[in-house]
């Protein structure tokens, strides 16, 4: 267990006003286990902020190494015009219902279209890439709400976890198509990655070519060399495959 730990939450009149904090206390090396930034509609959802944005922030290991970081976040936040303490409980609140998802199944069985799409892109580009994403999600006829927060975050860049629920009668998985298209060319606009950590499978990978241009022949090449009969995951990453998409493989490589 770690000898010591370290907790603290605070919020902020604007989204951008919390990714430049969080960028600011990255680039000064103080490295936090936790540094979650959450838009207005998931800090009301998440903790009962009205009109604010919520930043959790957990640290964990040695004690001195803690106070120095933790330190360093203080700096950053009462630099901000406006940023606003709170108390370390919902800290607590966080780590108690992070995975509690219940609430999924309740919507999905009112056949209500709920999903998360996560990317990633430089500091420089992710105020506009949030407004931009959310905006999108929300022209897509059927959406009824399009939040984010950041989720993981870099020395050069984070991570946006971008959440939308919605519905329409006629084509529930066409709704869905379009919002995971709503997000992805916003953020191919803005120079981002399709994904931080949950990867490509087979829904992003149509996409796979135009994100990385010149680079994508390669891995072709690899995909072929490597594993010609194309028995390994077809259809993922939008590699060519032999059968199309994903087939179960049936032994026999055929």
């Amino acid at each position: 267990m770690p000898p010591a730990e370290r907790r603290s939450a605070w919020s902020f009149a604007s989204f951008e006003e919390g990714l430049d904090v969080c960028r600011r206390i990255l680039r000064r090396g103080a490295t936090p286990a936790v540094l979650r930034l959450y838009d207005h509609r998931e800090s009301k959802r998440s903790f009962d902020l009205e009109g604010r944005h919520a930043l959790i922030v957990l640290d964990e290991g040695d004690g001195a190494l803690i106070d120095a970081v933790m330190s360093v976040v203080e700096d950053e936040c009462l630099r901000t015009d406006g940023a606003e303490r709170h108390d370390e409980a919902l800290v607590e609140r966080w780590l108690h219902h992070r995975n509690e998802v219940s609430g999924l199944a309740d919507a999905i069985n009112r056949d209500v279209v709920v999903d998360t799409c996560e990317v990633a892109a430089r500091w420089s580009v992710l105020p506009a890439l949030y407004r931009d994403a959310v905006a999108a999600i929300k022209a897509v006829p059927g959406s009824w709400v399009a939040s984010a927060h950041q989720s993981h975050a870099y020395t050069d860049g984070a991570c946006l976890y971008f959440t939308f629920a919605g519905q329409r009668e006629d084509d529930a998985e066409q709704y869905y198509a379009d919002a995971w298209e709503a997000v992805t060319r916003t953020t191919l606009a803005h120079g981002g990655a399709l994904s931080h950590h949950h990867g490509v499978g087979l829904h992003r990978g149509r996409f796979m070519e135009e994100a990385i241009g010149s680079a994508f022949p390669t891995l072709v090449a690899v995909k072929q060399t490597l594993d010609p009969h194309g028995i390994l995951n077809p259809g993922k990453l939008g590699l060519p495959s032999p059968f199309g998409p994903a087939v179960p493989w049936d032994g026999t490589g055929r």
